[in-house]
């Protein structure tokens, strides 16, 4: 298995947005929401982003396989979505996605992003590669969401 982490552009919307729905099916299952963003965001929105997002792609021959974006405010980068098909996933390919994502903005001062309270496996990765919760926010009576943070510069 050979994975390329690249630059994803508008013509490959379609096939991200069919992996992340595909692969936040655990997301809402965990919360059994089945109305979450990530499942219902229309593929006109996320052309859109590209416009002022990076969109990075991890890419097994022809098929892309995992997926994250970012964009910048100010001094911060906000990263969103870090996707990887089930058969791909405990293999490094999040983690690569990640450090790309952060050389691809390597001038700000601050990374941040969010997951739910109860998605263990994300907080664990997170974690792991430097991240930080600064804030929790909830939502109902059984979610919140986790806010995380990396200072720039910091592994």
């Amino acid at each position: 298995m050979s994975i390329m982490i690249e630059r994803a552009h508008a013509y490959d919307a379609k096939e991200i947005l069919a992996l992340q729905k595909l692969v936040y099916l655990s997301e809402a299952a965990i919360y059994n929401d089945y109305s979450i963003e990530p499942l219902v965001q229309p593929l006109e929105e996320v052309k859109a982003q590209f416009i002022d997002h990076v969109f990075l792609k991890a890419v097994d021959g022809e098929t892309i396989v995992g997926s994250v974006r970012a964009r910048l405010i100010e001094e911060t980068c906000y990263i969103g979505k870090l996707i990887v098909h089930s058969s791909y996933q405990n293999k490094g390919i999040g983690k690569q996605l990640m450090a790309e994502m952060e050389s691809c903005f390597n001038t700000c001062s601050r990374y941040e992003l969010f997951t739910g309270n109860k998605s263990e496996k994300n907080l664990q990765l997170y974690k792991k590669i430097g991240y930080k919760t600064f804030r929790t926010k909830s939502i109902d009576e059984n979610v919140s969401l986790v806010y995380l943070e990396k200072l720039a510069g910091i592994q």
